[in-house]
This record gives structure tokens, C-alpha cells and sequence, in this order.
């Protein structure tokens, strides 16, 4: 194939993309009944790019993630008819593949904060460099986006961002899990999504009053699940499974830690985060508000959230990358880049989550990009931060673990990476839409065939806590678009 852009070229092989045609299930909740929010204040959330104008642009014999083929017309912000294009720069697109814009709905921008690991500048450029186009920044910032006033802060370093930033706002005040923060107020000023995350909302009481309240604007709550008298503050070691037992009947649990033997490290059990994610789906039940699942770790968790769709409850459910494709024998290593929070389980753990996102029980992949500084890794495991990044490769993990060995086509990686994370989010009407004219221009090109070694150091973002670092997995990303405006390219010109 021939990649064109100004002057630069490549050639690489064309390759097939078989489709397999995976949808979510019947008894998923139907996410595309999900109210839309009409505010003024919501309208502020749509940041747009400082850009200068361009010319039209014509992208040529591109494959859509159906295996189709056609011409993308692009005119200011929009994708136009192909014959609408008059003189524009071409691309040669053959053998490269077009996705909508990616969505992140788990990034730690790290912003506002005194002494960031990251920026809103740098994780939005990790972002393009992955092939998003929007992220939802969570609330775990210094001061906590707990408020109207942290939330316009946000939106003000955004103005400059390389994709949409999207503010999530806290469940409770200061994360602290001990007062209701101001959830109406937040959603005035255009908040739809609430999240603790890294820290549980232990109070069932208190959880039940945060559903309440996002019930009445058809917001959501998304929960860190992690019961603090099973997992403490110092649990970061994952529990181990007999080998020669089912691993959702009889499973037998080692509560000694794995490695590093430093005895302040105790064990992240299992049991830990499927009690949370039970006792909230009976709150969902209760209060019919949303509940989505950050994070899910294991099979048990992915059991009750079958019931739950069985049940056509409002319950939701994401899966990162590195549970995807990492196992907990990398802990054994003592290399804190592996601790992460729920930690990295086990091989029959990946098997199940693959499959619950493949059948649609997990709805979607999000990145829980979460970059911290050297300093903060180089500490004894037990006190070492947990956390990865994740936007730069999320697209190759899930091409690795899910498309190489046929358990998803690329309509599926689009329904699980774009469309759903856009409909969970609240912003469909801008984000995740279709490659069609009258749409937003929020695209990725992609090379299916490409692949590179990861090296942490030449990463776009801050933080160099990359679990991928050494293995060779995909580099799909050819350029990145948002509203028009390229935000990523590996070409020159």
C-alpha cells in the first residue's frame, strides 16, 4: 500500500479484516435510550481545538471498519461527500483502515495540580497519539474536581488540548467517601459522569444517595470497586487460584503474598471487588440510576454483572488493556511499573474478561491512563503508587488480544473504543459517530500491519510507568483527526 501526506510516503502489505460480526447482547441495557442534556452549561463541555483554517482535504480508497471501501471528504469541521471536495490535499489511503475517533472514558490527566505527572497538554497528545479524540478526565486532582469552580478550571486548560476533555466530577467531597460533593451544582455546570475512582465509596447508604441524585438527570456513577476491610490501604498483591480447579467454583486462595516479600504488603483478594460490584448492582436495582463498573478484574465480578444484564438493570462495565493482556506473574518481578490498582490477576482471569468483552458484557475498553513520576515508582512496592499508562497503546493491546486471535472485528473494537464509551458519556451527538457526511471529522487512520517495539522513553506523555515497554505489539496509528484538525501524524508535512 501507498500512504501519502505533502511529500512523505510509505509501502507496506495490504491484509485482509475478516468480519466476525460480534454485538453486544440482547439483555444489554439499551444505551442508546440514554437522555441527552439539553443545559447550557453542558455546552461548555464541547472545548474546541485553537486551530488555524485548512484547506479541504480528500482521503482516497480508505477501508471502513465494515470492509468497505470509499473516499472521506473533509471541509472545515465536517465530513463532506467526496464530490463535494474541491481543491484539497489528498491522501492515498489504500490498505489503511479508518476508525471514528476513540473515547476514553478513565484518564487521570493529573490537572489541576501543583506538581503534575502529567498535564492536560501532555495526556491530550498521548491521547492523539493513541487515535482518541476525546477523553473523560477523572476527579482525582489537586483540588478535587468536587465543585462548579474545579470543574470550569479544568475546562480553562483545556482550551488548548489536543482532544475533548470531558470533566468527570467526584461522588463525595474531597474523595473522602464522607459527604454527598454538590452533584447537582456540578451538573449544572455540565457534568454527567461521577466518579471516586481510586478510592470506594464504602458507605452503602451514602452510594444509594449519589444515585438518587444523578437519577434525576439520567447521570451516572461510576465506582472504584474495592471493599477497604477485604483490601486495606496497603493490599497490592493479587491472591492466587489452584491451577487444577474451576476458577469460579472452587477456587482455592493463597493469602500469602506473591513478591516482593516485604511483609507492609498484603493481598488485593478477589472477593474484594465482587462484593462491591454486588452490593451495587442490588443498589441499581433499587434506585433504576446508572452504576458503571470501573476497572473489572476478575471472573467472579463478571458473573454478577451477567445477572445483571439477564436483569436489564442500568449496569455498566469497562476492562483496561493491561488486564487484557497482563497476568499476575509480573508482580512476582518486584517491579513496581506492575502495580496497579485492582492488581494484574490471572490467566484465567484475562481468559474471562477477553470473552466478556467479546460477547458484550464488558461494554468497553477504557484505558485508566494513570501516569505517575519516577519518584513516585521508585519507592518499595508497598508504598510505590499504583497505576499505568495506557492511551498510546490501548488500540494495540486490543488489536493484539482481541483482534489477532478473531474474537472481535474492527465494527466490534469500534462499538467497544467509540461508540459506547461516546453513548455512556453523554456526548453521542458529537462523538463516536459514524464515517459518514454530515458528521463530525473525528477520525483515525490506521496501518492493521504496522508493529514496533514499545519503548517507554520515546512516549508522548509525562509519565514512564509504561507495562508495555520491550514487548512488540502493534503501532497502528497513522494520523489522528478531531473536528477537522490533525492532533497526531507520523508523516512529516
Amino acid at each position: 500500500m501507498t500512504f501519502r501526506m505533502g511529500t512523505a510516503a510509505f509501502r507496506d502489505e495490504d491484509c485482509d479484516h475478516p468480519g466476525l460480526g460480534l454485538r453486544p447482547p440482547d439483555r444489554a441495557p439499551d444505551l442508546g435510550k440514554m437522555p441527552t442534556v439539553h443545559t447550557q452549561a453542558q455546552k461548555t463541555l464541547n472545548v474546541q481545538p485553537k486551530r488555524v483554517p485548512m484547506a479541504d482535504l480528500l482521503i482516497r480508497d480508505v477501508t471502513l471498519p465494515d470492509g468497505s471501501h470509499t473516499d472521506l471528504g473533509i471541509h472545515d469541521d465536517r465530513l463532506v461527500d467526496a464530490s463535494d471536495v474541491i481543491h484539497a490535499r489528498i491522501i492515498d489511503a489504500s490498505g489503511l483502515v479508518a476508525l471514528p475517533g476513540l473515547v476514553d472514558l478513565h484518564t487521570h490527566l493529573r490537572e489541576p495540580s501543583p506538581h503534575p505527572a502529567e498535564t492536560v497538554a501532555s495526556g491530550t497528545a498521548a491521547a492523539a497519539r493513541g487515535g482518541f479524540t476525546a477523553v473523560f478526565a477523572m476527579a482525582n486532582t489537586d483540588p478535587t474536581a468536587d465543585s462548579p469552580a474545579t470543574i470550569a478550571r479544568l475546562l480553562r486548560l483545556a482550551t488548548t488540548a489536543t482532544a475533548e476533555v470531558i470533566p468527570i466530577g467526584a461522588i463525595t467531597v474531597g474523595l473522602a467517601g464522607a459527604q454527598l460533593a454538590p452533584i447537582a451544582a456540578m451538573h449544572a455546570a455540565g457534568v454527567t459522569y461521577f466518579s471516586d475512582d481510586g478510592h470506594v465509596v464504602m458507605d452503602a447508604s451514602l452510594m444509594r444517595q449519589a444515585l438518587l441524585a444523578v437519577r434525576e438527570f439520567g447521570g451516572m456513577i461510576g465506582q472504584h470497586s474495592q471493599d477497604h476491610q477485604l483490601a486495606g490501604p496497603t493490599a497490592c498483591l493479587p491472591d492466587r487460584r489452584s491451577s487444577n480447579q474451576d476458577s469460579r467454583k472452587q477456587a482455592r486462595l493463597d493469602h500469602g503474598p506473591t513478591a516482593p516479600t516485604d511483609t507492609s504488603a498484603t493481598v488485593w483478594p478477589r472477593v474484594a471487588e465482587a462484593v462491591i460490584v454486588a452490593r451495587d448492582v442490588q443498589l441499581a436495582r433499587d434506585t433504576g440510576a446508572r452504576v458503571h463498573v470501573c476497572h473489572v478484574s476478575t471472573a467472579e465480578s463478571i458473573d454478577i454483572i451477567r445477572w445483571a444484564k439477564r436483569h436489564r438493570l442500568l449496569v455498566t462495565a469497562e476492562v483496561t488493556p493491561h488486564h487484557l493482556l497482563l497476568d499476575q506473574g509480573l508482580t512476582d518481578l518486584g517491579d513496581t511499573t506492575f502495580k496497579v490498582n485492582p492488581p494484574l490477576r490471572s490467566e484465567e482471569d484475562r481468559f474471562e474478561l477477553r470473552r466478556a468483552l467479546a460477547d458484550g458484557t464488558i461494554d468497553i475498553v477504557a484505558t485508566d491512563h494513570a501516569p505517575h513520576t519516577s519518584a513516585d515508582k521508585a519507592l518499595p512496592f508497598p508504598q510505590a503508587k499504583p497505576g499505568m499508562v495506557g492511551l498510546e497503546q490501548a488500540l494495540a493491546v486490543v488489536m493484539e488480544t482481541m483482534l489477532a486471535p478473531g474474537l472481535m472485528d474492527w465494527s466490534g473494537i469500534v462499538e467497544r473504543m467509540s461508540y459506547t464509551p461516546a453513548r455512556l458519556g453523554q456526548i453521542a451527538t458529537r462523538q463516536g459517530r459514524p464515517l459518514t457526511p454530515g458528521e463530525p471529522a473525528n477520525f483515525v487512520l490506521i496501518d492493521p500491519t504496522a508493529r514496533r517495539r514499545v519503548d517507554k522513553d520515546a512516549a508522548t506523555s509525562m509519565g514512564r510507568n509504561n507495562p508495555y515497554d520491550g514487548l512488540n505489539l502493534p503501532d497502528p496509528v497513522i494520523s489522528t483527526w478531531w473536528r477537522g484538525h490533525q492532533t497526531f501524524s507520523t508523516q512529516a508535512g
